[in-house]
């Protein structure tokens, strides 16, 4: 956590979580309108549980698991669901070294 830069931080935090919430203010109007709707948000197991080296990311995700329990109370009336799929790893080069660590142990 103490490497991450300020730019570290603003970055993921636009790209993980500031993103679909915005993209969720945009779309109400369009998810209310038919009189029925569905929001799948991309969450992580890090948003659930500790993970090493994955605090700035585990955050973005844990942002996105209580913005998904609140739309699902807040938009229940608008009869809009809201969900999200927490995979475990995805194995790409922005994580292979942390993958590497923790599920191989190298």
């Amino acid at each position: 956590m103490v490497d991450f830069t300020s730019e570290d931080f603003s970055s993921l935090m636009a790209t993980n979580f500031e993103s679909v919430f915005h993209l969720c203010q945009l779309a109400y109007p369009l998810l209310k309108a038919p009189g029925a709707g569905s929001v799948v948000f991309t969450s992580s197991v890090s948003g659930f549980v500790s993970l090493k080296s994955m605090s700035l990311q585990g955050a973005t995700k844990g942002a996105i698991n209580q913005l998904t329990k609140y739309l699902a109370c807040e938009w229940a009336k608008d009869n809009i669901r809201s969900n999200a799929v927490a995979p475990w790893y995805i194995k790409t080069s922005m994580v292979e070294q942390v993958f590497s660590e923790v599920v191989f142990g190298l």
